[in-house]
Parts: C-alpha cells; structure tokens; sequence
C-alpha cells in the first residue's frame, strides 16, 4: 500500500506570506495533502501582502483547521504526517515553539511533530535578529529543525518576484524530497 505525502502547513504572522501562498499551490499541483492552519495576524498579513481572504487561502489546501482548535487531529502524535512547514514564521510563533508552549493549533502541531521526529521547517522572516531570535533558532536547530530564513538566492537570475518565490518554496520542498522543477540548479543550463 502507497501513502500519499501528508504535510501541515502554518501561516503566522511574519512578512513573506507569499511563501506560504506559493508553497500551498505547489503542493496542490503536485497532489500533496495539506493540513493549512492559520493564526489570526497570518489571515491579516495574508489579506495585505497578497490580497486573499481567508476562504481563498483554505481553497488552496486539502484541510482546514481553525488555530485555535486543540482538538484537531493534527494535535495528536497518533495522527500520522510527513511533516510541517510553518511559512511565514513570526518571532512570536518560533519562540513559542522553541520553548514548548503549545498555547494553539500550529505551535501544538509543531510541538507533536518534534516529539514524534518528523520533519519540522521554520521559515521566519525578520530583520535585524536580536540575540533571542538567533537563541531560539539555535534551539530549534539542535532539536533538528530546519530553520529556513525567508532569504532566496539570487544567482538564479530571478525576473519577478514570482521567480523569488519558486525559489525559495523550491529550496523548501528540497528540504522534504519533493521533486520539483521551479528553479535551474546551480550547474544546470
């Protein structure tokens, strides 16, 4: 039996919800299921830097659940994923992960994919970093999460920003092995 690749995906509140935005339509062009939770300041920062309501954001995944929901399946380490992506992530959101506070859906969700040592990424979008950012990444990283800085390269010759965007969910789905062409590799032609 075949299990198809089940991934949860959190927005929070940092810059670059477009991340998310472009990682969610990926994923649902390649078949992947989505588990997408969205904290209240990812729906707002969601509707200025990209223009979406809500309804539209949800349409983009597989499943929906409310942030404040503990109940939800994803909460639950008998539940079984892939993995999680929480793109953008606020300081407020790695820190609460950082220091186990599971005070709602996706910090919960995060915390039971540490524990259950599944693949957790961390995109945070923030600059400068004070100490107890760069502490708390620390942190993560010697748990074994990824911790993937909203920075895209540029030595791929990007055009629009559409092509930053492929690059860094590109970079992302690299870091989970799903196979994708949304950039040229270095010492590809």
């Amino acid at each position: 039996m075949v299990n198809q690749m089940e991934l949860i995906v959190g927005i929070t509140g940092g810059s670059c919800a477009i991340y998310g935005v472009g990682l969610l339509q990926v994923l649902k062009q390649l078949n992947i299921e989505t588990h997408l939770v969205v904290s209240k300041m990812g729906e707002e920062v969601v509707s200025h830097e990209c223009g979406m309501t809500l309804d539209e954001l949800k349409n983009l995944s597989t499943f929906y659940h409310d942030n404040e929901d503990l109940t939800a399946a994803i909460a639950s380490g008998s539940f079984k994923t892939d993995g999680m992506i929480i793109v953008p992530c606020s300081m407020k959101t790695l820190a609460a992960v950082s220091n186990g506070l599971s005070n709602n859906l996706i910090t919960r969700a995060a915390d039971v994919v540490m524990k259950e040592r599944r693949k957790l990424i961390v995109v945070p979008r923030e600059t400068p970093l004070s100490l107890i950012h760069l502490e708390n990444m620390t942190k993560l990283t010697k748990m074994g999460v990824i911790v993937m800085p909203a920075a895209p390269g540029f030595y791929h010759q990007p055009e629009s920003i559409g092509d930053l965007v492929s690059i860094m969910v590109g970079r992302i789905l690299d870091q989970i092995d799903i196979d994708h062409n949304l950039f040229t590799r270095w010492g590809e032609s």
